[in-house]
């Protein structure tokens, strides 16, 4: 083989690979926005039907455990049972029921349940539980999982992290910490502190089982990596962790007497199975993008759900359902801004533009 034929093989493979890179960007970005949506419609469930009742003024006879953990645990719960039959049906539907049963037993199968349960009974019940109590400025905290992310696929995968892809996911963080920020002021309740305490631990979860779940979707088909995911959280929640807060908070059988509840609320599950849909499709194209970019640039992207977040619950919740209390600040869209500048940073070197319109220039004078 010629030393021109080597170069143009070389040169054929950076452009696959980096169309390869540019399409799990794409993923990662879609799964933020998809996740905007999922804290919207969920956010929406916990307010209608027999959920009014109980975050009512008379809160129907519970506890304040109950309110803030139990219902917290059983919204997420109710969510990620509806997504695992969304990912149930779209395996059958593409004949991939068998493969799913199959991979459970796979190293790569177990490890993504160990991520399920990192990202489903902890972070998700901590992500429900800190917009309970802090509102949407809770979901900008838990953004803070691509640092951790990055951090842990580095030293546990030997992923990528140089410094420019570090400040990338710096200017990322510091956009979210931004848009959280804007909702605290000097009178902030001690709920709404505990809300973002809590969702901190959501994003400690997220980031480990990013890590764990983008590795491992790199071995398994990204469809029956989410089905293993959300039937492994939607189970943790119903039998391992609402018995444990039952436990604590009334007793074991007060949760499964709530839910027998929360399921004959139509008004409610409609919402629920919405929710459930773009938790499906945001977490598996969380697993895509993990799998095709990296741990520390698949969370930055799909890191933008602190910006789609809020987004959605003002379209939704603020105009549409014409609630007070959702609309965007300018600091906001300035953070939307600069978390978009910091994405493009991990993604690309900027310099690379400069240099590329230089040789352009040069090819075309000779």
């Amino acid at each position: 083989m010629t030393k021109k034929s080597t170069a143009a093989a070389i040169a054929a493979k950076d452009k696959l690979k980096a169309s390869f890179f540019k399409k799990g960007v794409t993923i990662g970005l879609l799964s933020g926005l998809t996740y905007g949506l999922f804290a919207a419609f969920i956010t929406l469930a916990m307010q209608r039907g027999i959920w009014g009742d109980w975050y009512g003024d008379n809160t129907a006879g519970l506890s304040t455990f109950t309110i803030v953990f139990i219902l917290g645990a059983l919204g997420t719960a109710l969510n990620d049972i509806c997504s695992a039959v969304w990912a149930l049906i779209n395996c059958g539907r593409k004949g991939k029921l068998q493969d799913f049963f199959r991979t459970l037993s796979t190293a790569p199968g177990k490890m993504l349940m160990v991520a399920a349960i990192m990202g489903g009974p902890i972070a998700n019940v901590a992500y429900i539980i800190g917009i309970q109590l802090a509102g949407s400025i809770a979901i900008p905290i838990t953004a803070l999982c691509p640092a951790i992310g990055a951090i842990l696929g580095r030293v546990l995968y030997k992923q990528e992290l140089n410094k420019r892809m570090a400040l990338g996911i710096i200017i990322c963080v510091s956009a979210s910490i931004i848009i959280g920020s804007v909702g605290i002021g000097g009178d902030t309740g001690d709920s709404i502190v505990l809300g973002l305490v809590i969702a901190f631990v959501a994003a400690l979860g997220w980031g480990l089982e990013g890590v764990l779940a983008g590795f491992g979707s790199s071995m398994v088909d990204s469809e029956i990596s989410i089905t293993i995911r959300q039937v492994t959280s939607g189970v943790a929640n119903f039998l391992i962790l609402l018995p444990i807060l039952g436990l604590l908070g009334g007793g074991i059988t007060l949760p499964f007497e709530l839910a027998g509840q929360a399921f004959a609320s139509g008004s409610a599950m409609i919402w629920f199975a919405v929710s459930g849909f773009f938790a499906f499709i945001s977490f598996m194209w969380w697993y895509q993008g993990n799998s095709m970019t990296g741990a520390a640039m698949g969370m930055a992207t799909n890191g933008t759900y602190s910006f789609f977040g809020p987004l959605s619950c003002w379209v939704l919740l603020g105009i549409i359902m014409g609630q007070e209390g959702w609309s965007l600040t300018a600091i906001e869209w300035f953070a939307a801004v600069t978390m978009a500048i910091g994405i493009w940073v991990i993604a690309m070197n900027p310099l690379d533009l400069i240099f590329k319109k230089k040789e352009e220039v040069i090819d075309e004078a000779a």
